[in-house]
């Protein structure tokens, strides 16, 4: 997202250049996302997992709302752009390889260290990628049938699927490493690929399905309060099946 600009103050001038602190807000709220992802490696060497999965969803929240603010602030620029990718790639490429390789690929040892850099490698080529092409011309949705991988956020989510499901003690993939490793690699290529997919806008919902999703809503809620970590599970397994959805009627291309 990108965030404020300043003109360059006149070097022979007395004059103290000045700028609005609401110009600063969207900057700093992506510094503190970046600490939380920073934080979170902290807690997963500590083996405090559950708090370090909690600071990476955190992050993503604030992802999320640092660009809303800075739209709202007209507070973009270039140098916001770039802070909010590098903040991106330490808190969903290196805070989730480092906290799903001490928590569930230590008995892999060098395999599952591998697999953590092929994700962490992905997720920076995904943020790369999507700078170079949001200063071109971007084609509408009728007539762009891709979308450039899955986004380093959801990336950094699916990657943790393995978390959620042990945490919430569903299935402890502790006992299955090497089945996490392969995960991740799978999650790094569907970062760095091109699908056809439909587009947000196109999909319907039939009406007889409104009041049982209204339904399902409260009940995730009251699921999010009372099993939070069945609740991320179930998220992320729903956005799984869309990728799915997605894969089964796409002409996959790897990125290139």
């Amino acid at each position: 997202m990108k965030r404020f600009s300043t003109r360059r103050s006149d070097p022979n001038s007395d004059h103290v250049e000045r700028v609005p602190f609401l110009q600063l807000v969207p900057n700093m709220v992506t510094l503190a996302g970046m600490c939380l992802g920073l934080t979170s490696i902290r807690f997963a060497m500590d083996e405090r997992f559950a708090t370090a999965v909690f600071l990476i969803l955190l992050a993503a929240v604030i992802d999320g709302l640092d660009g809303l603010i800075a739209r709202r602030l007209q507070a973009t620029s270039e140098i916001g752009a770039q802070l909010d990718s590098l903040s991106d790639f330490l808190c969903f490429g290196v805070a989730p390889g480092v906290l799903v390789y001490h928590y569930l690929l230590t008995p892999a040892g060098g395999i599952g260290w591998i697999f953590v850099l092929i994700f962490a490698a992905a997720t920076c080529l995904r943020l790369a990628r999507f700078n170079v092409m949001s200063g071109k011309p971007q084609e509408d949705d009728k007539s762009s049938p891709y979308f450039l991988g899955v986004p380093a956020p959801a990336g950094a989510m699916l990657g943790l699927l393995p978390a959620f499901a042990t945490l919430a003690g569903v299935v402890d993939f502790r006992e299955a490493p090497l089945v996490v490793a392969l995960w991740l690699g799978i999650v790094g290529l569907l970062m760095i690929s091109k699908l056809k997919t439909l587009s947000p806008k196109a999909i319907k919902v039939p009406r007889r399905l409104i009041g049982p999703m209204m339904f399902a809503t409260v009940i995730g809620i009251g699921l999010g309060f009372s099993r939070p970590w069945l609740f991320f599970l179930a998220l992320d397994l729903v956005y799984l099946g869309l990728v799915i959805r997605s894969l089964a009627k796409a002409r996959w291309r790897l990125f290139a």
